[in-house]
């Protein structure tokens, strides 16, 4: 994972090849690899797929991108962070439209940023869809790899070779801008701070509009930005007995606060801005309630080295914010589950509860089934929302808390100022992070090197385990390729909306009790307590394959409710979407999805395409996808169909309910058109979205997997 790693210690930035220099470069399996286009390195990450591809001698394949130029100017406000300027970047990038794009950031108001800056917003990619951010490089980033240990002698070739060939940028010069094919402009001075949800990372809301834009969503009807909870009904308090004291949970008290530096451990102020919050807090006597879950999870070792270093960690642990591994935690559903009574207490008064972390990502249903709500903030905005306890607060005219000499406490009175933080920065963190990392690595890991490894060519397969086993893609392989298959008389899966996310197809959080998932565990003696969650289950595809389409905010129109059901419509019944699958696909019947817009968007999973493709899926219609995503479905076989301009299933008069025939010519195109047929006499076109002829070829060959062991075979 990108986030567990030293950008600065594996980056090059130029090689040095025997005196011949070039950029380096990276293409990573992490959707934090873009991390690394703030150095000024040009990177992205790819799924699991293409990675397996690779290993097995096929070439990444792209399509060369559109280049969008993002101008940013002006001053930031001392009170917005990193986090507040990503996320402002985020909605502006996302409205703009830059999915399957690169990104460029120009213009004046990038030299006010650092690199753990540049870099923060680089990894916030896949939320906007954009392939890659890239910072090119500048004085600020030669200053930052100085500290970071790199060679005098290094540097000064590095930016003399840099300016030979252009690629060094003085942001303060407008006649060193390149020509775009589309600009979009940004005022860092129009940034305040901000939050972005209740469900999607580009829905930001000012911290300063919070309680209002809270109670609106209340209001609102179902959807992205509405909970519809009746007037009547909104101010339900529901008393509730917990470690021998009596508290008060309503709508929009915060349960779970994660401070996660998986995006932020690149950016130290943040995570120290939340250390000096707690600090401060501590000293005014303010405390977190203790049923609210709160944890630490640093992206790596080093977080917590500059966290200890600079003396704030204590204050942290004393609010509650303890470190509980390193790695993916809370923001995938990795999280102890809450205490009994607080769950009863969220059901029986059918209250939106909160969730306020600092991560990436925070799709609906992700930290926990009776969350409704996930705010990501910055690392002090969720010490602050902990210790008010409820996001349903004005950090203006209300106090986070009483100080225990009745001396009311506001936000501002404990926020650091930036004048603090690059005190704290300058005095702890870059030059001993760095010294810290290499003494580190050269002494090297011994638990690391003493662990047992089988003397055999190939892995060893544990036939007992529960978290990995030999997959079954190649069950039914031919030695040679088909003819491409046309889908005949395929019945609808699953008859979804716009913007489904990686997530909702597969989810990487808690197994609940009672999916298909669960029932497979149980058979195999394992208790409830020892689940685990679906991505630590992903080398295991029986228990990936039951949690495709398992997200419980899964909304199919057919069911008309959120729930990973669907209807098996031979028979009529109401299934979990496996067991629904599974009747199909002895029935001999092909699958297709009807989905909206953004098919796919958010992380780069494979298994939101090898799950489908294990459910008997054949195609998917939409009327746009997630360009990583759609490029997943090829590689394993399944066809992306997109509608025509203007068309969806809702202007064609589809039910859903039609069983649907697709011819494919032998002699497919880049984008070439299909007849779609129904046994209601319905005839409609589609857009095949394949994009070049390598695709079209891992298409015909049944995906990526299958072509590349058939040329072995």
């Amino acid at each position: 994972m990108a986030h567990q790693v030293n950008l600065e210690y594996l980056s090059r930035v130029v090689f040095d090849d025997q005196d011949f220099l070039y950029p380096d470069s990276v293409v990573g399996t992490d959707s934090h690899t873009t991390m690394v286009n703030g150095l000024g390195i040009l990177g992205w990450g790819v799924g699991g797929i293409e990675t397996e591809a690779v290993m097995l001698g096929m070439p990444i394949t792209l399509t060369l991108p559109e280049v969008v130029g993002c101008e940013l100017t002006g001053s930031a406000n001392p009170l917005a962070t990193s986090i507040d300027i990503v996320l402002s970047i985020t909605k502006q990038l996302r409205q703009a439209g830059v999915s399957g794009k690169f990104v460029e950031f120009f213009g004046p108001g990038v030299s006010q940023l650092s690199i753990g800056d540049r870099t923060t917003i680089a990894n916030m990619c896949p939320e906007y869809g954009a392939i890659l951010s890239f910072f090119p490089i500048d004085n600020v980033t030669l200053k930052h790899l100085k500290h970071t240990g790199f060679d005098e002698a290094k540097l000064k070739s590095m930016e003399s070779y840099l300016k030979t060939v252009k690629l060094f940028r003085n942001y303060q010069l407008s006649t060193e801008d390149p020509e775009y094919s589309q600009i979009v402009h940004l005022n860092l001075s129009s940034i305040v701070p901000y939050v972005s949800g209740p469900k999607r990372a580009q829905d930001r809301v000012a911290v300063m509009d919070m309680k209002s834009d809270f109670q609106a969503c209340l209001n609102e009807k179902a959807g992205f930005k509405g909970f519809q909870i009746p007037a009547e009904r909104q101010s339900a308090v529901v008393p509730v007995e917990y470690e021998g004291n009596e508290y008060k949970l309503a709508h929009g008290s915060i349960v779970i606060a994660a401070v996660i530096s998986c995006t932020n451990n690149c950016n130290p102020s943040v995570m120290l801005a939340a250390g000096l919050l707690a600090k401060k807090a501590i000293e005014a006597g303010l405390t977190v309630k203790p049923y609210i879950r709160t944890s630490l999870s640093p992206g790596s070792g080093m977080v917590t080295h500059y966290l200890s270093s600079s003396g704030v960690l204590p204050y942290l642990n004393k609010l509650g914010f303890e470190v509980i591994g390193y790695g993916c935690s809370t923001c995938v559903g990795n999280t102890a589950p809450l205490p009994e009574a607080i769950q009863n207490a969220i059901v029986q008064g059918d209250l939106v509860a909160c969730g306020v972390l600092s991560g990436n990502k925070n799709f609906e249903g992700r930290l926990c089934s009776c969350i409704r709500a996930n705010y990501l903030a910055s690392p002090p905005l969720v010490v602050a929302y902990a210790i008010a306890g409820t996001v349903n607060i004005d950090f203006q005219t209300e106090p986070l808390g009483v100080g225990p000499d009745g001396k009311t406490i506001f936000l501002y009175d404990i926020w650091p100022s930036r004048e603090e933080l690059q005190q704290v920065e300058e005095e702890f963190i870059i030059s001993s992070m760095f010294k810290e990392l290499k003494e580190k690595i050269e002494k090297g890991n011994k638990r690391w090197n003493s662990l047992e490894v089988p003397n055999s060519a190939v892995f060893t397969w544990d036939w007992k385990s529960t978290y990995i086993r030999c997959p079954s893609f190649f069950d039914k392989l031919a030695k040679e390729p088909l003819p491409v298959p046309s889908i005949e008389n395929a019945h609808v899966l699953l008859y979804l909306g716009d913007s489904v996310t990686t997530d909702h197809i597969s989810p990487a959080g808690s197994i609940a009790r009672g999916s298909a998932a669960a029932r497979y565990l149980t058979s195999k003696g394992l208790t409830p307590r020892e689940f685990n969650s679906y991505g630590a289950r992903r080398g295991n595809d029986a228990v990936m394959t039951r949690g495709t389409f398992a997200n419980i905010k899964l909304l199919n129109k057919f069911i008309g409710k959120p729930a990973p059901k669907t209807i098996h419509f031979p028979t009529g019944q109401t299934l979990d979407v496996f067991e629904a699958a599974e009747l199909y696909q002895k029935e001999n019947i092909p699958l297709i999805i009807l989905a909206g817009t953004k098919y796919g968007q958010g992380s780069s999973r494979d298994w939101a395409a090898k799950g489908p493709f294990l459910l008997g899926v054949k195609a998917v219609l939409a009327e746009s996808y997630e360009k990583i995503h759609k490029g997943h479905l090829i590689g394993m076989g399944i066809a992306p169909l997109q509608f025509l301009p203007g068309e969806n299933a809702g202007v064609l008069g589809l039910t859903g309910k039609e069983q649907f025939s697709i011819s494919f010519p032998q002699k497919l195109s880049p984008g070439i058109t299909l007849d779609v047929k129904t046994n209601t006499g319905k005839v409609f076109r589609v857009v095949a979205l394949f994009d070049n002829d390598v695709e079209i070829t891992l298409y015909k060959h049944g995906g990526i997997l299958n072509h590349v062991i058939r040329r072995l075979l």
